[in-house]
């Protein structure tokens, strides 16, 4: 099974959102969530207005807008791939979010497997990523990406497929504040 950015952020969330999700097959009805439904509107309207525009304050020297990526493991798709004039790549996310001062891990992650997807694509590294934050003016966030963040992406990535591939009931998560609001809070075993 090939996994997305989605899989980790969840897993890391509560590894059992892996299990009910993908073992048991309980759909988490994402559809309905009004935050998801116009990011997701947003998403596809800022990369058709965005096609001509260069950001040549981030020493971006070319982009590749809108990309598909896969390895063995991963795929994802990535609002845009910077070249930049140092001869690294950069992921961009855009964000339905404000910037509230700091980057939360969930954009951090997905920023990390993209990186791990462009260095496998391309076969150039990737020292740094962009988010975009659309409710706060189109502010952009630099997030440095290193080998140690790709390396915990990968180890994510591998316990994940465990789960999934062992049909493994995994330990919730020690936050137990995350389980007041989870879609699978009314069948979860705590």
């Amino acid at each position: 099974m090939s996994l997305t950015p989605s899989h980790l952020i969840e897993y890391l969330y509560c590894p059992r959102f892996t299990y009910f999700e993908y073992v048991l097959r309980v759909p988490q009805q994402e559809d309905k969530d009004y935050k998801v439904m116009r990011g997701r509107h947003l998403h596809d309207q800022r990369l058709e207005q965005n096609k001509d525009y260069l950001r040549r304050r981030l020493g971006v020297t070319g982009k590749y807008l809108d990309q598909y990526l896969t390895n063995d493991v991963l795929r994802g798709r990535v609002d845009e791939v910077l070249q930049l004039a140092d001869g690294t790549l950069a992921p961009l996310d855009y964000k339905f979010a404000e910037w509230k001062d700091t980057v939360y891990a969930t954009y951090q992650t997905q920023l990390y497997c993209y990186a791990w997807l462009i260095e496998a694509t391309f076969g150039q590294p990737v020292t740094r990523g962009f988010l975009v934050y659309t409710r706060s003016n189109y502010k952009v966030v630099e997030v440095p990406i290193t080998l140690a963040n790709v390396d915990d992406v990968k180890r994510i990535a591998s316990a994940v497929q465990n789960i999934i591939e062992q049909n493994l009931y995994p330990k919730a998560t020690k936050y137990k504040s995350r389980c007041v609001t989870c879609t699978y809070r009314k069948i979860c075993t705590r």
